[in-house]
């Protein structure tokens, strides 16, 4: 179900991709965003009615995040490429785990982490900083979505929280989506593409994590996810023909082993703490 969840995520990206020169990353995030918050909404039944000031501004926050991150998300992944975006957009998670540390090998992670980063993106003619600064800004709308996550699943019930906010997100789609499409009028092919990548992407995969963590501890969980920068370069190579350098791949992989040695290294000082 990990590999699924996973590999159905950054198919749904790349399916994305073939959308955009017909409606762009707006109106794919747009379409995106509508499948999510129904199949959240469907998922999560939230309850509007009994919902409190302190239980609305982190679904509020959390929507907005929603919204940015799958918009910056997809405008790199249109301007870099699928591998690169999604290496860069896991800086977040990888910040939030090693924030807040004073150990040493948190501190040689966050050092390999940054020395990956430069290679990823040294500057060459053909650089595309804007692209590369719309990845690292999906990256801190991860980290806020991590954090903004445990909040509104500690103040609301199941996943009526992240139900309220992708239908929130949504709402927010509805005008702009509107005018995009209206502007760019969809192909049957490009449509389905949208729609594709809303399932692939956001239907999928959260029912697919749902159902995993039932049987695999959070914290193995969290270092499986460290896979998802590998499987996007992958999936970019064989679905979009964007082929990376060996030097990509190796600062791809030592993002990756620095996020999921952090995550293994916080969940035994958690459960340190938990036997102390």
């Amino acid at each position: 179900m990990m590999v699924g969840s996973g590999l159905s995520n950054q198919v749904g990206a790349a399916v994305a991709a073939l959308a955009f020169p017909v409606i762009g990353p707006v109106g794919v995030v747009a379409v995106r965003q509508w499948v999510a918050g129904v199949v959240l909404l469907a998922v999560g039944r939230p309850r509007w009615r009994s919902f409190t000031a302190r239980q609305w501004w982190p679904v509020l926050a959390l929507a907005a995040v929603f919204a940015t991150m799958n918009l910056s998300l997809y405008s790199a992944i249109q301007r870099i490429g699928l591998g690169l975006a999604v290496t860069l957009e896991f800086l977040g998670p990888l910040a939030v785990a090693l924030a807040g540390s004073r150990r040493g090998a948190d501190l040689v992670r966050a050092l390999a982490a940054a020395g990956a980063v430069a290679v990823l993106t040294r500057p060459q003619p053909s650089t595309d900083y804007l692209g590369i600064g719309l990845a690292l800004l999906a990256a801190v709308c991860w980290g806020s979505y991590i954090l903004l996550n445990r909040t509104v699943g500690a103040r609301l019930p199941g996943a009526q929280g992240s139900a309220a906010a992708a239908a929130v997100s949504a709402a927010l789609y509805l005008p702009v989506g509107a005018v995009v499409l209206w502007h760019h009028p969809p192909s049957a092919g490009a449509l389905g593409c949208a729609l594709a990548a809303g399932v692939l992407s956001s239907a999928v995969p959260f029912l697919a994590d749902l159902l995993a963590l039932r049987r695999v501890p959070a914290a193995a969980f969290g270092i499986f996810m460290s896979v998802n920068p590998v499987l996007a370069a992958l999936v970019g190579m064989v679905v979009l023909d964007q082929r990376l350098d060996w030097a990509a791949w190796a600062a791809i992989a030592v993002i990756v082993s620095a996020n999921a040695t952090a995550v293994a290294s916080t969940a035994r000082r958690a459960r340190r703490r938990k036997n102390a």
